[in-house]
């Protein structure tokens, strides 16, 4: 159900009468009884809510340690290792262990503690772990510690690297400007005694440029990156010195740069990436210096025709990164998608690929994790406890509304998010996310919630990036009720979300299982309020039945297929089965 209908001038009028929304008492009996009847008979509980049932976990590394994480000492239901893991047994200096204790992380999560000591070594490693797990510092740790141990290897002169004169870059890749930035402050902010960063980390994305100093760690969305390669370097030098000196890559939300409009950009970076190893590796064979631009290997390894690379970093409606294609000369470089995927020949290699996500279905040879079996089928995989499936830490609460009770039933959820009872006051201020599907109507909640006296913080792709910036900060710091679309369902980490309201229910499974997880992050608990129609009712019931019992999420819905598509399917198959 669209929401923009709610700006219509009789609903203002109704509105008008409307008290202005404090924390009140629990709700009286007959509206809990008709909540309780949504919830269905099975799920009465004494309180008006309640958890569902812890689900099983998966066999991985993260999730044999779950039960031990929690450890019954209150640091979260599964989210840290146990008390014996410290940063230092599993691998990490004693400088970089002290710089993370700096920055209030005393202790490794059960993500961080099964992906750091793989990081660490030569493995490729594809780390697909629940929102709110850990992820980035898993990846962040060991590159940092692989950089300050390359440093140290350089000035004792052990380095038996062939180009041991040029210093090691990481490359993050990100889809959004917004995350760039996030990585690069939680980069930054890992310091020494001094208060300088161990290693210093900068972005290259949206009006940012190339940095003047250049720094260890690049942070870029892949179409600034190729700009950069490509637009602004006819001779190639500065693209090959790149190149050869970037040793670690790292895919950030990974299942959306392997899919959809970031492919394409994605295919042609691991295609120079690769093709730079496979010179090194022929350089080291033959003792003799190979230039990028000495060989036509690249040519006989891809299909020769002209590319189109996309630049122009904008963010859309989902935090994805618009683009208008620029021809680029260089058609060897760009390389089809079918060479990408085709098996290469042994080569000794020189760089190492980690893949980081919060949703990576392998159904299907095209989705992102079947992308990456066939790619990297020797990587080692770390999956989270509850990838794909219901966080044990979690509230949900699912209210069945219409077109006249829509807005009545907003409105009490705001009230329930906002009641002390609810919110733990030790975590700091109160902070809701309501989420829309469509800019108007996140535009329309925002009206609605003013002129019932409560303040909100607009975040959708209509925002510039300066004002999305500055209001994600102020939630941040101050708290309160942000209303978004989908540009702040995925990679943004706001501490402390205590509670988060589909007003619209998802469009995808995936975008459901990143709104959810805003909250209930780093071992806290939180609140799901997920408000829903008729139209919406068979696919709600379908995730509710994969939670229960305690299947993925991904299992109830096709990736490519909206929730919509899926009902009209269901649908027609029933008039036919009616018909006939």
């Amino acid at each position: 159900m669209a929401l923009h209908h709610l700006r219509h001038a009789p609903l203002a009028l109704r509105l008008a009468r409307l008290p202005h929304l404090a924390p009140s008492p629990p709700p009286p009996p007959a509206a809990r009884r008709r909540l309780l009847l949504l919830l269905g008979p099975s799920q009465h509980p004494a309180p008006p809510w309640r958890l569902l049932s812890r689900p099983r976990a998966l066999a991985t590394a993260a999730a044999e340690a779950d039960d031990a994480g929690a450890g019954g000492n209150g640091d979260g239901d599964g989210f840290f290792s146990e008390e014996s893991t410290s940063w230092e047994s599993l691998g990490v200096s004693d400088r970089l262990a002290s710089a993370l204790h700096g920055a209030g992380l005393a202790r490794p999560s059960l993500v961080q503690a099964a992906c750091i000591p793989h990081v660490l070594t030569t493995n490729d490693v594809i780390v697909a772990a629940e929102t709110g797990s850990g992820k980035t510092h898993g990846y962040l740790v060991p590159l940092i510690e692989k950089l300050c141990s390359k440093s140290i290897s350089a000035e004792d002169g052990n380095s038996q690297d062939i180009t041991s004169g040029s210093p090691n870059i990481a490359l993050v890749l990100c889809p959004n400007v917004m995350l760039c930035e996030q990585v690069v402050r939680m980069a930054n902010s890992l310091v020494d005694e001094s208060g300088e960063p161990l290693k210093s980390a900068a972005a290259v994305c949206g009006p940012k440029g190339w940095p003047i100093v250049r720094p260890d760690i690049l942070v870029a969305t892949p179409a600034a990156l190729l700009n950069y390669l490509f637009d602004y370097d006819p001779e190639k030098r500065r693209r090959e010195r790149f190149l050869r000196n970037v040793k670690f890559i790292v895919f950030d939300e990974a299942d959306m740069l392997l899919c959809g409009s970031f492919e394409n950009q994605v295919i042609r970076l691991i295609h120079m990436l690769r093709f730079d190893e496979k010179l090194l590796s022929r350089m080291e064979d033959s003792g003799k210096e190979i230039s990028l631009g000495d060989t036509n290997e690249y040519c006989e390894d891809s299909d020769s025709e002209s590319a189109e690379l996309r630049v122009d970093d904008e963010e859309n409606e989902d935090g994805l990164v618009q683009h208008r294609p620029v021809n680029v000369e260089n058609a060897h470089i760009g390389a089809h998608k079918k060479d990408w995927r085709r098996v290469r020949k042994v080569y000794k290699r020189s760089k190492q690929y980690v893949f980081v996500a919060a949703t990576l279905p392998q159904s299907g040879k095209k989705t992102a994790g079947g992308v990456l079996k066939r790619m990297f089928p020797n990587a080692v995989w770390v999956s989270g406890a509850y990838l794909h499936r219901h966080n044990p830490r979690l509230e949900r609460r699912w209210i069945e509304v219409t077109a006249d009770t829509q807005v009545s039933a907003l409105l009490d959820a705001v009230k329930y998010g906002l009641k002390s009872e609810v919110h733990d006051t030790k975590l700091g201020p109160n902070r809701t996310m309501v989420f829309t599907n469509t800019v108007d109507a996140a535009n329309s909640v925002s009206d609605i919630l003013q002129r019932v006296g409560v303040p909100c913080i607009l975040y959708h792709r209509d925002s510039s990036l300066e004002e999305r910036a500055k209001n994600l900060q102020s939630f941040r710091e101050n708290g309160g009720v942000l209303v978004c679309t989908d540009a702040a369902a995925r990679g943004l980490d706001v501490p402390n979300v205590s509670h988060v309201i589909q007003a619209e229910f998802a469009a995808c499974a995936v975008d459901f299982l990143h709104r959810v997880g805003r909250t209930a992050r780093a071992g806290q608990s939180g609140i799901v309020t997920s408000l829903y129609t008729e139209a919406n009712r068979d696919l709600v019931r379908a995730v509710r039945q994969a939670e229960e019992l305690a299947q993925p999420v991904e299992k109830a819905f096709s990736r490519k297929r909206s929730f919509r598509n899926k009902l009209k399917k269901q649908a027609l198959h029933k008039s036919t089965a009616l018909l006939s």
